[in-house]
């Protein structure tokens, strides 16, 4: 007599336990590294000073007119919001030799965090190692095979876990009683099922983050751009544009700068205004002509298309910015559901093994 190929729900299961096992170091690393990572803007400023000084315009120009002098090779590259406490930033330039250099400042441009000053740590490890695993263009694409194996992953343990003529209840309270494994399994379970939903659009959308233009293009997403500018003499204080990019979007705050160059004499000024979802870096932009100080163009994401908005929420929705701190608790909870349901599907797995070697 012979049997029938294995029904449908042993495949998921079997599916489910080597995908796990082939991707599980991967994904313990961004487990790990992502938990370390969820307030890591947060600990650098307050690692730094507790100094708070109200964005001024004027003042962040005369620091970085001291960063990058005029008339001189020293030009500033960019300049962004530091994400962390409010009213700081991570200003990036080059010197007149040349160099690469960054530094931190308050909003006024107070130094908090000098040219010379290291800016690594372990944070920057484990953002690196979240991100790409510190492996470039190559890195991106093993995080976003893997991110898709753990989606794939978190929908076959659930379809395994859910059972077929039992109420939901038994499967979400985890037996305290019995063999050590039917214990460690109920756990397992139970707790895979908690929060596999929250997890799987983290997931997602952290997957989706490591091809951001693909998924732009696919999704008909557009970024704010204008043809260039010819430049006529110097440039206006990088102050008075950041004033008309405020004086455009009234109660915004400051994110980020793009400087004119000589192809384009045109400043960039990233804003997040008061009706955008929050997150760490908003999405509204003003475009102001360097010649004159006008503006060349304004561009709220709320007025953006829906496909803009839904690309620019990738970033707030994985990190939980969207929710405020309570997005980010739920975060950093899946983080720690993430770690555990991989160590105990681990245990799993080696006492299955173990039990069919002494068989």
């Amino acid at each position: 007599m012979t049997t029938g190929a294995p029904p449908l729900r042993a495949k998921i299961v079997k599916l489910h336990r080597w995908l796990g096992l082939a991707a599980a170091a991967f994904w313990l690393l961004q487990a790990i590294t992502g938990t370390m990572i969820v307030f890591h803007w947060e600990i650098r400023d307050a690692a730094i000073s507790d100094l708070h000084r109200p964005t001024d315009p004027a003042g962040i120009e005369r620091r970085l007119n001291r960063f990058a002098p005029p008339g001189t090779k020293a030009a500033v590259d960019s300049m962004w919001t530091t994400a962390g406490l409010p009213d700081r930033y991570d200003v990036f330039f080059t010197d007149a030799a040349g160099a690469n250099r960054s530094a931190r400042i308050a909003g006024d441009g107070t130094i908090l965090r000098g040219p010379d000053e290291p800016s690594g740590g372990i944070l920057d490890i484990a953002v690196g190692l979240h991100h790409n695993l510190l492996a470039g263009t190559t890195g991106d694409w093993i995080v976003g095979v893997t991110g898709l194996l753990l989606v794939s992953n978190l929908i076959a343990g659930s379809m395994a876990a859910w059972p077929r003529n039992a109420p939901w209840k038994s499967v979400v309270r985890p037996i305290n009683r019995g063999p050590s494994a039917a214990r460690l399994f109920s756990w397992h379970r139970a707790i895979g099922l908690w929060l596999v939903v929250p997890a799987l659009v983290l997931a997602v959308t952290g997957t989706l983050l490591k091809f951001p233009d693909g998924v732009a293009n696919l999704a008909g997403a557009d970024t704010p751009s204008m043809p260039p500018v010819p430049a006529h003499g110097a440039p206006v204080g990088v102050g008075r544009a950041i004033e008309t990019a405020f004086a455009t979007l009234p109660g915004s705050m400051l994110v980020s700068v793009g400087f004119p160059t000589a192809q384009d004499a045109t400043y960039t000024i990233g804003l997040q205004t008061p009706q955008e979802m929050r997150r760490a870096y908003g999405a509204s932009r003003v475009l102001v002509d360097a010649n004159d100080g006008r503006v060349r163009g304004s561009f709220p994401i709320v007025k953006a298309s829906f496909a803009t908005r839904a690309f620019n929420a990738l970033v707030p929705i994985h990190t939980g910015r969207v929710a405020g701190l309570g997005g980010r608790l739920l975060i950093f909870a899946i983080g720690i559901w993430l770690i555990a349901m991989i160590i105990t599907g681990l245990l799993l797995w080696h006492r299955r093994r173990k039990k069919r070697t002494f068989a």
